[in-house]
């Protein structure tokens, strides 16, 4: 074989080979040498205005919560079929309406009457909270959550009402609000990611990936994708086991060459994210491995959530592990539900029932288990969609009223929240007497958002990155008030 025919040899195998030999040891130590630039060649440089590591930060003010759980709902749950009944709908059941509000519908061809729910409300807890026949799981919690009933965003359209909800603007391009709690608080366990994400083994969420990313915030922040079977990450373990002297060798030598290489080449974010995602996944080697290993769960406690048993079972597993990544101080955990099980423009009764089976036993069993781990004081849990449905019927084109469902709604929708810093119990505004539009005491995306950072001890004004003189936020230049009637 010639010389121009030898293989190339990848950055990988230079390592594994040198690093295992005298010409690793040789290497290694002159590195560790003053002449050699030594070890204030690999110093912290310090980050400056931008924060560009995960260390913890201390908070502007006092936190109740240290961390957060938030389950999107994706796709716009109805809130007249769950949380907010409305008896004018039985009542008017039928009558036209649609003239009043046609400005409000996304889809008028299929419009139809006043629709009553096709579930039975009842009141439960010490709080007298009305909850659907579809959430009997949730009903016997509702004592721990806060609900507000008076949520209002500005766009009737899947994808810029996601973007909104996830990041503050109704449009790609912005750090979400995960990337901004990490990016003001850091995080508590170094050796598993500070935002991680458990998104749907059935598919991605409308929007995607945008979903989780960190937007003008370095890319640090962004979240981090988990699998709740199989290994949580890909490639994330090696394919031969070495001695671990070896290995300790090999990632010494490697984290100098790549401080050196990023010394030599500052103010690149998207470098240094990728570093320390090198970094970090060598530490997650092992952590990762353990945080989403429910089978040391208790037999007990996985059949509470609801795994090993249809429809439950995937999204009870994620609602397990995002207890379980909590626990180990990860600060930010999203769980999503695949496409649009919430979006129901048809068949209601049955679809909206069939999306309450799939996460209503899972979500009552992780408020219960985080309460009966004293995790819930210091966790936020926070449960909603991007927005919520109209009161009159959405007809399929063939007009069966035995097909209807409810199209989109900005004016109204429910969202609610339970743990650190929450008052339990409440019952927060209202909305008007057929559930079109907030009415009382009308929180919207910014509040949403000031009030979520404001439990982790963040002020929404406070935290911003300056970009061209301009000190951009999660709420933006909107108005925002944290909505202290929910807070204790």
């Amino acid at each position: 074989m010639s010389a121009l025919e030898q293989p190339s040899l990848s950055r990988r195998d230079l390592f594994s080979r040198v690093s295992g030999g005298i010409l690793g040891a040789a290497l290694t130590y002159l590195l560790s040498r003053d002449d050699c630039s030594g070890s204030r060649l690999f110093a912290d440089e310090g980050a400056g205005a931008v924060h560009a590591d995960l260390r913890p930060r201390p908070p502007h003010i006092p936190a109740k919560a240290k961390s957060v759980i938030h389950l999107f709902m994706n796709g716009g749950p109805s809130q007249m079929d769950l949380f907010d009944p409305k008896p004018m709908l039985d009542r008017h059941h039928g009558q036209s309406y649609f003239d009043r509000i046609a400005g409000e519908v996304e889809n008028p061809q299929s419009a139809g009457a006043l629709m009553r729910s096709p579930f039975r409300f009842a009141r439960y807890g010490q709080c007298g909270m009305w909850v659907s026949e579809a959430l009997p799981h949730l009903a016997r919690q509702v004592d721990d959550i806060a609900l507000i009933r008076s949520m209002y965003t500005t766009n009737l359209t899947h994808e810029p009402a996601i973007y909104l909800i996830q990041s503050g603007k109704m449009g790609p391009g912005r750090p979400t609000l995960g990337a901004w709690v990490v990016y003001g608080l850091g995080s508590e366990n170094q050796n598993l990611p500070a935002y991680v994400v458990l998104d749907d083994p059935l598919g991605l969420p409308i929007n995607g990936v945008e979903n989780w990313q960190s937007g003008f915030l370095p890319p640090l922040f962004q979240g981090t994708r988990f699998r709740s079977t199989g290994s949580p990450v890909l490639n994330l373990r090696p394919d031969v086991a070495r001695p671990e002297a070896v290995v300790q060798t090999e990632r010494e030598l490697v984290t100098r060459l790549d401080h050196l290489h990023r010394r030599q080449r500052p103010g690149q974010p998207t470098l240094d994210a990728r570093i320390a995602s090198y970094e970090l996944a060598a530490r997650m080697q092992v952590s990762a491995t353990d945080a989403l290993d429910i089978s040391s769960e208790t037999q007990a406690t996985r059949e509470m959530y609801g795994v090993g048993r249809a429809p439950t079972d995937s999204y009870a597993r994620r609602c397990l592990i995002a207890r379980r990544l909590v626990e180990r101080g990860v600060r930010f955990v999203q769980l999503y539900i695949n496409a649009q099980i919430w979006d129901n423009h048809t068949t209601l009764a049955t679809d909206l029932k069939a999306a309450c089976e799939r996460t209503d036993q899972p979500i009552a069993a992780l408020l219960r288990d985080l309460k009966q781990r004293g995790l819930l004081e210091s966790t936020l849990v926070v449960w909603g969609g991007e927005f919520g449905r109209l009161p009159i019927a959405q007809l399929p084109a063939d007009r069966d009223e035995l097909k209807a469902g409810r199209d989109h709604n900005k004016n109204a929708f429910c969202t609610w929240m339970a743990g650190g810093g929450i008052k339990a119990g409440t019952i927060y505004g209202a909305t008007d007497e057929l559930g079109l539009a907030a009415v009382e005491n009308r929180v919207s995306v910014p509040d949403w958002h000031a009030t979520i950072l404001h439990l982790l001890g963040l002020h929404h004004e406070q935290l911003f990155l300056e970009i061209n003189g301009l000190r951009e936020r999660l709420t933006g230049v909107n108005e925002a008030h944290v909505v202290h009637g929910i807070l204790t």
